[in-house]
């Protein structure tokens, strides 16, 4: 964990997502890079190049004002912060971004499905996770005693989240954080009986290549519901699932089962997005 991501609108939420983006960099060690999309739409820009160019210089010089108020925080004292502006006007650009710029891990403020505020439009941390090849961390809520400690994995046990489980253990490894795994069970045409399950499990762990630990099966109306329930009993500090993009929606996914948006939209524990197959 070397490099950290964070996209900022300047917004309270993104502000929060900074907040922990700083603590977790602090904890491993990493560089923060801030970037700000300023989205300049071809109507605003100027077809002559030298208005074109003062068009974007004026919007590039007004991202740098904003940044130096919004960077003085105590809490990211003593860390290595870089600034990126961009003209970036769709947020599947944050790939490349991260790509270029050997990012380990993307911190994304976020108050529902509206994405990270004004600027923001959309579903756009929903566009990030369809797209992103790095683990996403979406944060919704400010949180100053945050810690990466205890992380709970929900997960299908299926091969499609092999590769998120395995990435889900790199991620706490580096923490030296407790992973643990969570199975949710329910019921009509979805549901296994105890011994289907251990003995998806068993086989999981087998082609994943990995030594068997403790999973919890947990029964629930749904996984939705599951993981909500069963996250407020443990003293998580992360959500983690597996993700598969989709169109013309994207979904949260365990394995072929998907959680849709309420997981990242509602959950005020902050969700941790790993690409599966």
């Amino acid at each position: 964990m070397k490099k950290i991501l964070v996209p900022v609108d300047f917004s309270k939420h993104s502000e929060y997502a900074l907040h922990i983006a700083a603590k977790i960099a602090k904890q491993v060690q990493a560089e923060i890079i801030v970037l700000h999309m300023m989205g300049i739409s071809e109507a605003i820009l100027a077809k002559d190049e030298a208005q074109e160019y003062e068009e974007a210089k004026y919007y590039m010089d007004l991202a740098r004002k904003r940044f130096k108020p919004f960077l003085n925080q105590t809490y990211l004292k003593h860390l290595k912060v870089r600034e990126i502006i961009q003209n970036y006007k769709d947020f599947k650009e944050l790939n490349t971004v991260a790509q270029e710029q050997h990012i380990n891990l993307i911190v994304m403020g976020s108050h529902g499905t509206s994405g990270l505020g004004d600027t923001f439009v959309g579903s756009n941390t929903e566009k990030v996770v369809r797209s992103s090849e790095i683990p996403v961390l979406v944060v919704k809520t400010p949180n100053s005693d945050f810690k990466v400690e205890n992380i709970l994995f929900a997960c299908d046990f299926t091969d499609s989240s092999i590769l998120a489980y395995k990435n889900v253990r790199e991620f706490a490894a580096s923490f030296s954080a407790k992973l643990n795994l969570i199975y949710i069970n329910t019921p009509y045409y979805d549901f296994n009986s105890n011994t289907e399950i251990e003995e998806r499990i068993s086989k999981f762990f087998y082609k994943s290549n990995t030594i068997e630990q403790e999973v919890t099966i947990y029964n629930d109306y749904s996984v939705e519901h599951g993981l909500m329930n069963y996250s407020k009993k443990g003293n998580f500090d992360i959500l983690a699932i597996p993700t598969r993009g989709r169109k013309p929606f994207t979904h949260f996914l365990l394995g072929s089962r998907s959680i849709g948006e309420d997981i990242a939209n509602h959950a005020n524990l902050p969700v941790l997005t790993l690409k599966s197959k």
